[in-house]
């Protein structure tokens, strides 16, 4: 089993900024993507930022400039530092991790269980 924690979340204020974090533990071989996508009340869950293995970064166009993807792949960790937030980043957000469960398996796709950035005007 593979669990995707995530933490950070929280109330800021517009203009402000917010750090999540996202640790991958239990049977991993190796991790290929990471991301972060979130989900407003109502609304289809979107992508927020994508990180693979290597360092490549895919970013939705609202947050480009503004929102900044890393991994540390030794602690199969991901991060998502949000400046200049607005009250439309409000949502919770999910880490994604596609992860290989031991040498020659498939890659499987997980999910956190969300943690709730709210921005107030």
């Amino acid at each position: 089993q593979v669990q995707l924690v995530e933490s950070g979340g929280g109330l800021v204020q517009a203009g402000g900024s917010r750090r999540l974090s996202c640790a991958a533990s239990g049977s991993i071989f190796n991790i290929n993507a990471m991301g972060w996508y979130h989900q407003a009340p109502g609304k289809q869950r979107d992508l927020v930022a994508t990180i693979t293995s290597g360092g490549s970064t895919i970013y939705a166009d609202s947050v480009k400039g503004r929102f900044t993807i890393s991994r540390d792949n030794a602690k199969n960790t991901v991060y998502l530092q949000m400046n200049s937030l607005k009250p439309e980043d409000t949502a919770v957000y999910y880490c994604k991790a596609d992860v290989s469960p031991y040498s020659g398996s498939g890659y499987y796709a997980y999910w956190g269980q969300g943690t709730q950035v709210t921005v107030s005007s």
